[in-house]
């Protein structure tokens, strides 16, 4: 009898330690949210412009991203004294550079509807639930070496041929550090549909009160195929809404 209750009481203490350590994805995006400059910080965020170089097939290219509240954004990168934009989008229509013929070419009318999720400036998890997302803690991973949080975000569904897709993202925060550094998606669309692609994003430095990542890795299918190095971040910048619009005839 006695040893009923010795084991009865272990039992009781072993499931109270349990429900006291779990956490749950709110409390997990709560503390990434403190860690990096507070909810109130990131709301107050409505411009922002990135500078740095890319390094992809043995070139490393200078880079500019801009990006403007709610989605309008424009990423340019120079390659031999040419300006090639990859891509632009000023809430409406989605357009890029090129490469055959190095003019602006607008892109499918539903490559743009989709761009008005991607293109969001606000971080997807901030008031997630009011957007239509759903956020799920789907336990721990170690992701090269680092225990994780895995949580899966479902966005609002993309169109891909005609036919809406599910639009899910998988999101990896280190447990010790409280912030994503890895995001996991498969590729719809392109010469990469089909493909896991993998961002590792590390050296997170503090601009005007708010953390970003500083190198973002991206993978496909486990080969390394960019490099983005942020040399400057700056915040609340004052962006004409034509930095975003596609060039009219004759334009750059």
């Amino acid at each position: 009898m006695k040893l009923q209750r010795i084991l009865l009481a272990a039992f009781l203490v072993g499931s109270a330690f349990v429900s006291a350590s779990a956490q749950t994805v709110d409390e997990i995006l709560d503390k990434y949210f403190a860690q990096t400059g507070g909810k109130d910080k990131w709301m107050a965020l409505q411009s922002m412009k990135m500078s740095g170089k890319v390094k992809m097939q043995g070139m490393e290219l200078p880079f500019v991203a801009v990006q403007k509240a709610p989605n309008k954004m424009k990423v340019t990168a120079t390659f031999q004294g040419k300006e090639i934009t990859q891509p632009a989008f000023d809430g409406t229509t989605a357009w890029s550079t090129n490469f055959m013929t190095m003019k602006p070419e607008k892109m499918t009318t539903e490559q743009s509807e989709n761009m008005k999720e991607e293109a969001q400036l606000q971080d997807p998890f901030l008031n997630y639930k009011d957007k239509g997302y759903k956020a799920e803690l789907m336990g721990k991973e170690t992701i090269e070496g680092t225990e994780c949080h895995k949580i899966k975000l479902t966005r609002k569904p993309v169109k891909v041929d005609g036919k809406e897709e599910e639009n899910t993202e998988f999101y990896f925060f280190s447990v010790a550090d409280n912030v994503p550094i890895m995001k996991r998606t498969t590729a719809k669309e392109g010469q990469a549909k089909g493909a896991t692609i993998e961002q590792f994003m590390s050296d997170y430095q503090e601009v005007n009160g708010l953390y970003f990542p500083f190198t973002t890795t991206i993978k496909y299918n486990g080969q390394v195929g960019q490099t983005l190095a942020v040399e400057k971040v700056e915040t609340n910048v004052t962006v004409d809404d034509k930095e975003f619009t596609f060039p009219a005839e004759g334009g750059k």
